[in-house]
């Protein structure tokens, strides 16, 4: 075992999430590095101190280019805004240090191609965080229509679906405007990146973007962004599909929920259950079939690591900390670990074709 430096821009909600996964991680999986807290960056010298001392880091900063070109700093996570990304990633390329960058990899799709360059010149680990589809169910859902559990895919449904901007009354705050913080930017991209994960690329699209709250109060006439979006899509292997998104659906916290019908059985699974998996299989007498749910347990991907006993469950922090074990592994290994940036990428190019088909109202394709 040895050390490495962490170093980790943004000290808010992910950049927690991040700094308890990396003092973690070792303890849970045993990884071959052991992360120590270097350095964290905020916007401020107070608020990087607070973050410090919060979170354990030897030291903080207010610029992030202070914090990449630190020698002690060996690997840096990105958990700023979108529009910082790039130029973030790209200097901590030209360093020759590894980059985990917060989801999606960049603001537009112009920002993920210069990302994927920076990183393949590199020649170093990168990593995009999509953390939702690293939970023990998803991994086993992948691995099952992997393996042709439920046959050859036919139909792929999606959706993330949550409800904290439905009040239309509330007043707008930075979510509500610019592109990359709408909708489609900080949601669709999760959903997108199931989609690709559990049946592949997407070969043509058809969608529609809408904004329910056009005029919150504070908009002071600035644009607001996109409060919900869908595509119909056909992937690369022929299934059909169809992903939602939506920030205004009343009653949903957590929709990130699929469902995927193959010719020998179907698959659910829904976020707000997230230690749950239901699967039909399309066998033995009618009268006996049904979906049945499937607790996760020690037998599932990932799941012992943290708990022995089925059923008992993991939890959101858990899915950050699977991600600190397999950016570690990319370090350690030199082999690129999914979803590297060019996985990143692809989402961008969905969103970048789900755009132009809201534009123009009419199939596009990938």
């Amino acid at each position: 075992m040895r050390e490495i430096g962490i170093g980790i821009i943004g000290g808010g909600y992910m950049g927690k999430a991040h700094a308890v996964a990396m003092a973690a991680v070792g303890a849970v999986f045993g990884t071959t590095l052991r992360p120590r807290l270097e350095m964290v960056c905020a916007t401020s010298d107070a608020s990087a101190e607070r973050y410090r001392a919060a979170y354990g880091f030897a030291r903080g900063t207010a610029d992030w280019r202070v914090l990449v070109a630190d020698p002690a700093v060996e690997a840096v996570v990105i958990a700023s805004p979108q529009e910082t990304h790039r130029a973030i990633a790209e200097a901590a390329f030209a360093a020759g240090k590894p980059v985990f960058c917060e989801k999606p990899l960049g603001a537009d799709l112009a920002d993920s191609r210069a990302m994927v360059a920076a990183a393949e010149a590199a020649g170093v680990a990168n990593m995009v965080g999509f953390n939702y589809i690293r939970t023990p169910a998803s991994q086993f859902a992948r691995a099952l229509v992997a393996g042709g559990e439920i046959g050859d895919v036919t139909w792929f449904r999606g959706e993330h679906t949550e409800d904290f901007d439905a009040d239309g009354a509330r007043p707008a705050t930075w979510r509500n405007f610019g592109a990359a913080n709408g909708t489609m930017g900080d949601l669709a991209p999760h959903m997108i990146n199931a989609a690709l994960a559990l049946i592949g690329p997407i070969a043509r699209l058809s969608a529609d973007v809408g904004t329910v709250y056009p005029n919150r109060p504070g908009a002071e006439g600035r644009v607001i962004n996109d409060d919900i979006g869908q595509f119909m899509c056909r992937f690369a292997n022929g299934a059909m599909g169809h992903l939602s998104f939506s920030r205004v659906a009343q009653g949903r916290k957590m929709g990130y929920a699929y469902e995927i019908v193959g010719t020998k059985g179907a698959i659910r699974f829904d976020q707000e259950d997230q230690n749950a998996l239901w699967l039909y299989k399309a066998e033995g007498p009618e009268a006996l079939r049904g979906f049945r749910k499937i607790l996760t347990g020690p037998e599932h991907p990932d799941y012992r690591a943290f708990c022995l006993g089925p059923g008992h469950g993991t939890g959101y922090q858990d899915q950050i900390i699977i991600e600190a074990r397999d950016f570690l592994s990319a370090i350690a290994t030199g082999q690129a670990i999914w979803p590297t940036f060019r996985d990143g990428m692809e989402v961008n190019r969905v969103i970048a074709a789900a755009w132009d088909s809201a534009s123009s109202g009419a199939w596009v394709e990938l």
